[in-house]
């Protein structure tokens, strides 16, 4: 069918979908990413957090056991401390989760900064339109992937659970310290192994955001020459245009006959009007030339316009097939050329001495 869409989206469609900030990219991508950037930053930041954080409390109970009240100057110290600890402990975290979380977007997108995601759309908080896209199949294959990832989470956190489950009880006789860094072990343990199976499946989104992109750009064949009459004009109106600009061509290159001082024939196949002026020119140049219909018409203008006109075959044809108009003669022609104009010349002074 002509209005199936079959064919592959043009290289202008895609960018015209990609100016409206249509563009495929996975968020699994981004959210596997940013979750693993996180735990392995706490894991490399985890010494000067927990110092960060043993220190605060080391400070906190010293002040509780000797400072009797708290002045309002006392207040912006314990405020500007606070900020610190939590800048130190929480918000390096926090930062580069949201720097892994931009690269990753900018790297899919490329760089894409659209103003038009974020125009008013009423669609948008449209009630049916939610509910539509609330039982899609998009929907659906989001609710499919979040049950498969927490199926895979669980099955994990199990496995290394039930090898670790003996040891546990070891936690009693260790100090905090201890505790917490024997902890921190399983739960990298739980993450590296999660990580390696949530990367596939982030590889597997993308492919399948870009299949979807892909199949949602497809184009009908019909599309496809609509696109190429608005890049590259109606061929018809762009036949028409061409006319009319070699018609008016044609009138100037006319206009320019009754200038020449001589008409070269074959003798009514091919015409070429020479003209050659001294102090413009370092050769004679061709005014006009053409054939058939055109020559006729360059020599009954000529005729008009008393241009001497002669009859040469071969020097006629040559310089309608090598030089163009406005052109100069090229040096092979000057000996025939200067025959020529020798000779009209020569007609021309004999008229005047009449």
């Amino acid at each position: 069918m002509a209005g199936e869409k079959t064919e592959k989206a043009t290289p202008k469609r895609k960018d015209d979908e990609r100016k409206k900030g249509n563009v495929f990219f996975s968020r699994e991508v981004i959210s596997i990413a940013a979750l693993l950037a996180s735990f392995y930053s706490f894991k490399l930041l985890s010494p000067l957090i927990f110092t960060t954080i043993e220190d605060s409390l080391i400070s906190f109970v010293e002040k509780g056991a000797t400072q009797t009240e708290i002045t309002v100057q006392d207040t912006r110290i314990f405020l500007i401390e606070g900020i610190i600890v939590f800048a130190k402990a929480a918000l390096i975290l926090l930062l580069i989760g949201v720097i892994v979380n931009i690269i990753t977007t900018m790297a899919q997108t490329r760089m894409l900064v659209s103003s038009k995601n974020f125009a008013f759309k009423a669609e948008r908080i449209s009630f049916i339109n939610g509910f539509k896209k609330l039982f899609s199949v998009r929907s659906l294959m989001e609710l499919l992937k979040s049950m498969l990832k927490i199926i895979i989470l669980l099955y994990i956190v199990y496995s290394v659970l039930k090898d670790e489950i003996m040891l546990l009880p070891r936690l009693m006789d260790m100090d905090a310290l201890q505790a917490i860094i024997y902890t921190g072990q399983v739960i990298m343990k739980i993450v590296t192994q999660a990580g390696l199976i949530f990367v596939f499946l982030a590889a597997a989104d993308y492919l399948f955001q870009w299949w979807q992109y892909e199949k949602n750009l497809r184009m009908s064949k019909q599309e496809i020459k609509d696109e190429y009459k608005q890049i590259e004009g109606n061929p018809e109106i762009k036949g028409r245009v061409r006319t009319l600009q070699q018609q008016r061509a044609r009138q100037r290159m006319m206009q320019n006959v009754p200038k020449a001082d001589v008409v070269i024939r074959n003798p009514t196949h091919y015409a070429v009007a020479i003209q050659y002026d001294q102090e413009k020119h370092r050769a004679p140049v061709v005014l006009a030339k053409g054939a058939d219909a055109v020559a006729l018409r360059i020599i009954a203008v000529a005729e008009e316009n008393d241009v001497y006109i002669t009859e040469n075959r071969p020097l006629a044809r040559a310089l309608f097939e090598t030089v163009d108009i406005d052109a100069e003669i090229p040096a092979e022609h000057y000996q025939a050329i200067a025959e020529v104009l020798a000779f009209v010349y020569s007609l021309k002074k004999k008229d005047l001495n009449r």
